[in-house]
């Protein structure tokens, strides 16, 4: 008796198993198809075991009351006591359906980590939770939390410093990541209050050196052979230390003076980890403040992310400087210099290359008063001109041209460093960015504004006299020679009329802007009497003028040709056959209304909603009357067939209004 027991207990409980995954998979079924919301099988197993345990109650109670059983409680009929069984059974059901969907629509599958990742992820976890509670206490400490809500633009000016310096205070102590995160930021005037510019563009960060004994491994591992094998010198101490990387001096086996660039070795796991702290608080910022979505807070820390990883990979690099190498290489026009680098040698996270014999700006004071006037202009125009060349005629530039990038060399040429920020234009942007300076250059407002909004795009409702009236005033401002204001005052005033006609600025034609105004820090610390205004002109009017030589404009000109050539053969059929159907009077037009795909999938969403919607409501309405209603014969006391009719109408109404609100959501989401 005991082994039947035993053998009754486990089919009983493979049975039960079975039942429980059966019901699992039928309402997660439902959930993902007919509901339309995607779910994960933890949640819909765990809604599954309640479901199970509420409908083996509502099976022994109602099996009870069918068979006699139940002397204090309902006593019916074994039919009636099936009939409610079967609705109990779809109200069970639907409710843990709606449950799954009431989860999903608070916290989405994947936002919660799964048992799996809860078991082996801890110690991540625990990590970045730590450093969660750091990031934010240091927000807190100096008093960033209490005016989260008032950041923006608008805000009272007094209010609007002091969150200013609250964020460069916070970023600067938060650390590394932080602080490239505030130096990006202070490169955007496009979305950011000149107060908050102000503060982020002083922000450094200040780090030490790493020991030599850490180094040495990580350069000879990132190699993969000895440092003798390679370097017949290099020096332990390091030339610079900056947050995530550090410079060594060394020489090659062949003589040949270089310059070793090593990742710290725990730089991109810190990195990493505050990425992720990053786009969660963006993600936050931008769900719960209106300023963060305005400014498009969560695409800005995503970008950042991108570029901070697309930095931290030393190939990346090592092939932007030999871009950039090409495109000088090619013009000949100037007496540019970029080092050259060793793939062979270099890594993800190490990078060999040349040293430069020069000086940087920043520090070549003895060496640039020695020059004449004459030739320190004739460095300052090389520098604009290759900069601009690069951006109008190349469509690759150098995007982080800062004093100490750019080396003054002996032969009293240039030399450009930090290849790690390089920014890219296709050619369409490239011509109307041109346009726009020789516009400027020409005094041309009209022709200034059609290049503006073919560079950024027409914002809705734009004004375009009110934008041409603008435009001209700034063109008057700073033309016929007048030097009374410099580069970065153009900027600013191009970005505050961008911004005032609420233009929004694509991430590379921001980079090139950000590549034009730190590079006039540079030129004038090569010649403090440089015009960087005229020049810039006088360099976009010749750099437009070689693009439309003639030899150039026919190249283009075949080039098109060849594209309209099989039309232009195709046309007089046409036309002939157009007036062929006019004489004969069988012209007609065929209009296709809504011939967009989206258009039309939008509109039948529309009437599916609308139509899931009333049947909801009239189903959800007959039902109340069905179960208010006192009429109609008895199932069993107190409950009448009209009412379980009502009951089991209002169960269709449940389920389509579940559908109904769907249908909502998912539109919102999808847009």
């Amino acid at each position: 008796m005991a082994a039947l027991d035993f053998g009754t207990f486990v089919l009983l409980s493979i049975a039960a198993l079975l039942f429980l995954f059966l019901q699992s998979w039928l309402a997660a079924t439902v959930v993902r198809r007919v509901v339309g919301v995607p779910t994960g099988w933890p949640r819909t197993i765990g809604v599954g075991l309640v479901m199970s345990a509420v409908m083996a109650l509502t099976v022994q109670y109602l099996y009870r009351a069918g068979t006699g059983q139940n002397p204090n409680g309902l006593d019916v009929a074994p039919g009636v006591a099936l009939m409610l069984l079967l609705l109990a059974t779809g109200w069970i059901f639907a409710l843990g359906v709606g449950a799954l969907v009431v989860i999903e629509a608070a916290f989405p599958t994947g936002s919660v980590p799964g048992p799996q990742s809860l078991f082996f992820g801890w110690k991540a976890r625990r990590r970045r939770g730590r450093r969660y509670a750091e990031v934010v206490s240091i927000a807190v400490r100096h008093g960033l939390g209490s005016q989260i809500r008032g950041f923006g633009r608008g805000a009272a000016p007094g209010r609007e410093a002091k969150t200013a310096r609250a964020l460069k205070n916070s970023l600067s102590e938060a650390g590394v990541t932080f602080v490239k995160l505030g130096q990006m930021l202070s490169t955007r005037r496009d979305v950011l209050p000149p107060a908050y510019v102000h503060e982020l563009e002083m922000l450094q960060s200040q780090v030490s050196p790493e020991s030599w004994s850490v180094i040495e491994p990580a350069i000879v591992e990132r190699m993969g052979r000895p440092l003798n094998e390679v370097f017949s010198r290099i020096d332990a101490t390091p030339l610079a230390a900056a947050s995530v990387a550090q410079v060594h001096e060394a020489t090659l086996l062949d003589g040949t003076d270089v310059i070793v660039k090593v990742q710290r070795p725990k730089a991109l796991t810190q990195v990493n980890q505050d990425l992720d702290i990053i786009l969660r608080l963006a993600s936050w910022l931008n769900k719960t403040t209106v300023w963060g979505q305005d400014l498009g807070i969560e695409n800005l820390a995503k970008g950042f992310a991108a570029s901070l990883e697309e930095e931290l990979d030393y190939r990346i690099e090592l092939g932007n400087m030999r871009t950039i190498e090409d495109t000088l290489r090619r013009s000949g026009k100037f007496s540019v210099t970029v080092p050259h680098g060793y793939p062979e040698l270099s890594s993800e996270r190490l990078l060999i290359m040349d040293r430069l014999p020069g000086r940087p700006v920043s520090s070549a004071g003895k060496i640039l008063a020695e020059l004449s006037d004459k030739e320190r202009k004739a460095l300052a125009t090389t520098l604009l001109g290759a900069t601009l060349e690069q951006i109008i005629t190349d469509g690759v530039f150098h995007a982080d041209l800062h004093s100490g990038n750019i080396f003054i060399m002996p032969d009293g040429g240039l030399g450009l460093l930090d290849f790690g920020a390089v920014g890219r234009l296709d050619p369409g942007t490239q011509t109307a960015l041109g346009l726009m300076l020789y516009s400027i250059d020409q005094n041309d407002s009209a022709g200034a504004t059609d290049s503006l909004i073919e560079l950024l795009g027409r914002p809705e409702s734009l004004d375009d006299r009110a934008v041409e009236r603008a435009v001209g005033e700034l063109l008057t401002r700073y033309g016929g020679g007048n030097h009374s204001y410099n580069g970065q005052k153009l900027f600013d005033d191009l970005f505050n009329l961008v911004l005032a006609h609420r233009f929004s600025v694509p991430a590379p034609i921001s980079a090139a802007f950000r590549a034009l105004a730190s590079v006039e820090g540079a030129l004038l610390v090569i010649d403090p009497s440089f015009d960087v205004v005229a020049v810039a002109r006088d360099e976009g009017n010749r750099l437009m003028r070689s693009k439309l030589k003639s030899t150039k404009i026919t190249e283009e000109l075949q080039r098109r040709a060849m594209q309209i050539l099989p039309m232009i053969d195709r046309m007089p059929r046409r036309i002939n056959k157009i007036t062929e159907d006019l004489e004969q009077g069988r012209f007609s037009m065929n209009m296709r209304v809504l011939e967009n795909t989206s258009d039309r999938r939008f509109l039948t969403s529309l009437f599916q909603q609308l139509i899931v919607a009333v049947l909801a409501g009239a189903a959800v309405l007959g039902s109340i009357m069905l179960i208010t209603s006192e009429e109609g014969p008895l199932l069993t006391e107190g409950i009448h067939l009209y009412a379980f009719f009502g009951f089991v109408l209002l169960f269709g109404g449940f389920v389509l209004s579940m559908r109904s609100l769907m249908l909502v959501f998912k539109r919102g989401v999808d847009g």
